[in-house]
C-alpha cells in the first residue's frame, strides 16, 4: 500500500486528488494540523458554555438564527441539523465523486478553522480510507450555504444514519460502519454544522471532471488525427510557425500531439491527385484544419478551471469560522460569520468547462459528418461501407453523435445566471454551483460517446484506404480492432460504440499519443 497522504497544511493538488479518489492512496492527519484542530474545539465549547449568542452554536440557522439554543440542547442541534438536511433526490452520486468530497471535506475541516474535535474527523478519516462511501442523492443543493444536502448524507454514517456502500454493495450505515470496524459517534458543539456547510459537493464534482476530462484531450487529439490522416487531410495547417505565432499553450500542445500521431504517415499530407486521382484541394474544413485552435482552447479553459477548483479544495468555506485565541494576548479569538460557502467562483468555473467539453464534442461529430460524406470524403465509399444501399454502414452513428451534441447545448446553458432564493429569502442569491457540477460532468460523459463514434468511424475510414497511416493513428486503429472487427457488411453498432468509448475512456488513444509525444 501506497505511503498515506497528509492532509493539513500542505496544499492539495489536482494530482494528489486523483491519487486518492481515483486510485484509492490513504490519507492521514498531518500532526502538526492536529493541535490547531483540537484548539479550535475548545474555544467553541468555551463559547458554547459562556452565555453569549454565537450562530449556529447557540442559535438556530438561517431564517431561525433568532432563536436562541438552550444549553442542554446545543448538542443536540448539531444532529438534528444533520438529519434534517439529508433530504436530496435523485440517482446516487458516482463513487468517485462522493471519495473527493469526503477527502475535499476532511482537507478543509483540518485547517482548525470550523470547530471539529479529532476524533470526528477521525472517523471521516477511516471512513474514506476503509472504503466505506455513503450514498449522496445528486438533486438537493442551491449552491448557497454550501452543498447543504449533499454534504449532509455524505456525513450522516458519522451518527449511524443513512445508506452506504462498501465493496459494491449497499447497506444501512450502521451495518457498513460494523463491516469495516467502526462506530458512529455522538456529535457536539458545532460539529453538525462544520460537517454539511461548504462547497465540496461541486467542487468534488468539478475535481473528477476535470480530472477525467484532461485524459480525454489527449484522446480527442489523437482521434482526430486519425480523422485527418483518413480524409488525406492537409499538414500545413500544423506547422508550428504558425501556432508559435499565436502564442497560446493549448494551440500548440494540440498542433504537435497532432504531428505526432501523423509522423510517417503516406495520407495526411499527400500531393494532391495522388490518392485515387481525387484529392484536389489544398485547404480543410475547420474541423479538421482549426483542431489545434478549437482543442487548444478547451486546454486553456481546463488550467484556468483547474486553478479555481484546487484554490477551493484548499478553502475553508463553512460559516462560522472558528478563529482559537493564539499564544500572544494581541491574539484574539473569535467566532465570526461570513459567506465564504458560497459557491460562485465555483459555479462559474464549472459553467466555463461546461462549455470547453461541450465544443471538443461538437467539432468531433463534425469530423464524423465529413467522414461519412461521400461528397468530401473523395475515394471511400459512401458512409464508409461496401453495397451502400443496402448497407448503412456508419451513417446511424453520426446521427447519434449529433443526438449527443445537441443535448449538450442544453446542458452547457450556464447555471450559474439562475438564482432563486430559500430560507424564508434569507438566502436570497444562490450559485447553482451543484447543477454546474452535473452538467459538466453529463456533458463529458456524451462526449466521450461521441469521441468513441469518431474512433469507430475514422478507423473504419484509414481501414479502406490502400496508403499508409500515420505511425500513431495506425495503432490507435490496431488497438480498437483488438475489440471491434472492421465493418464489411451492416450489423448491431451499440456493443461497437459502447466498445470504442470505453476505449476512449480507459484512455488507450491518449497513451498511444502519450508515447508518441
Amino acid at each position: 500500500m501506497s505511503e498515506p497522504l497528509l492532509i493539513g497544511h500542505r496544499r492539495l493538488t489536482l494530482d494528489d486528488i486523483e491519487e486518492v479518489v481515483f486510485d484509492r492512496r490513504p490519507i492521514s492527519l498531518d500532526p502538526d494540523a492536529e493541535e490547531a484542530i483540537e484548539e479550535s474545539a475548545a474555544y467553541v465549547r468555551q463559547m458554547a458554555q459562556s452565555g453569549e449568542a454565537v450562530y449556529g452554536v447557540t442559535t438556530g440557522f438561517g431564517a431561525n438564527r433568532d432563536h436562541v439554543i438552550r444549553r442542554e440542547d446545543a448538542e443536540t442541534l448539531q444532529e438534528r441539523l444533520l438529519v434534517s438536511h439529508a433530504c436530496g433526490v435523485g440517482a446516487p452520486l458516482s463513487t468517485k465523486a462522493v471519495r473527493a468530497m469526503m477527502l475535499l471535506r476532511i482537507n478543509a475541516l483540518s485547517r482548525g478553522n470550523s470547530g471539529i474535535r479529532l476524533s470526528t474527523l477521525n472517523l471521516l478519516v477511516e471512513m474514506l480510507n476503509r472504503g466505506l462511501h455513503p450514498v449522496v442523492p445528486e438533486m438537493g443543493s442551491v449552491g448557497a450555504s454550501g452543498d447543504l444536502c449533499p454534504l449532509a448524507h455524505m456525513c450522516l454514517p458519522v451518527i449511524g444514519e443513512g445508506e452506504v456502500v462498501v465493496e459494491g454493495e449497499q447497506l444501512s450505515a450502521e451495518e457498513g460502519l460494523k463491516r469495516v470496524g467502526l462506530e458512529p459517534t455522538r456529535l457536539t458543539y458545532k460539529e453538525g454544522l462544520a460537517l454539511l456547510n461548504g462547497t465540496q459537493a461541486m467542487t468534488a464534482l468539478g475535481a473528477v471532471t476535470a480530472i477525467e476530462f484532461r485524459q480525454l484531450l489527449d484522446g480527442v487529439d489523437a482521434v482526430g488525427a486519425m480523422s485527418l490522416d483518413a480524409v488525406a487531410g492537409r499538414m500545413e495547417a500544423l506547422d508550428p510557425r504558425i501556432h508559435t505565432l499565436r502564442g497560446r499553450s493549448g494551440q500548440m500542445d494540440s498542433a504537435a500531439h497532432l504531428r505526432a500521431m501523423l509522423a510517417g504517415s503516406e495520407l495526411a499530407g499527400a500531393q494532391p491527385g495522388s490518392i485515387d486521382g481525387k484529392v484536389e484541394y489544398i485547404q480543410d474544413s475547420y474541423c479538421l484544419r482549426c483542431m489545434p485552435q478549437i482543442h487548444g482552447a478547451s486546454r486553456d479553459v481546463l488550467d484556468h478551471v483547474t486553478e479555481v477548483l484546487v484554490t477551493e479544495a484548499n478553502a475553508v468555506t463553512d460559516n462560522p469560522l472558528v478563529f482559537a485565541p493564539g499564544d500572544d494576548d494581541d491574539e484574539q479569538g473569535g467566532i465570526l460569520s461570513g459567506g465564504n460557502f458560497h459557491g460562485q467562483p465555483v459555479a462559474m468555473a464549472l459553467d466555463y468547462l461546461k462549455i470547453a467539453i461541450a465544443e471538443v464534442g461538437s467539432v468531433s461529430e463534425r469530423r464524423c459528418a465529413k467522414l461519412t460524406d461521400k461528397y468530401f470524403s473523395e475515394g471511400l465509399p459512401p458512409f464508409l461501407v461496401s453495397e451502400p444501399g443496402l448497407n448503412s454502414g456508419m451513417m446511424i452513428p453520426q446521427y447519434v453523435a449529433a443526438a449527443l451534441v445537441s443535448e449538450n447545448k442544453t446542458q452547457a446553458h450556464p447555471a450559474s445566471v439562475d438564482s432563486i432564493p430559500t430560507s424564508a429569502n434569507m438566502e436570497d442569491h444562490v450559485s447553482m454551483g451543484m447543477h454546474a457540477g452535473l452538467h459538466a460532468h453529463r456533458i463529458l460523459r456524451n462526449v466521450e460517446h461521441v469521441v468513441g463514434i469518431e474512433y469507430l468511424i475514422a478507423a473504419q475510414a484509414i481501414d479502406l484506404r490502400e496508403m499508409s497511416a500515420g505511425v500513431g493513428t495506425q495503432s490507435a486503429v490496431d488497438a480498437l480492432r483488438e475489440e471491434v472487427t472492421f465493418l464489411d457488411r451492416d450489423r448491431v453498432l451499440h456493443s461497437d460504440i459502447e466498445a470504442a468509448t470505453e476505449l476512449v475512456r480507459q484512455g488507450v488513444p491518449a497513451k498511444i499519443l502519450r508515447e508518441l509525444s
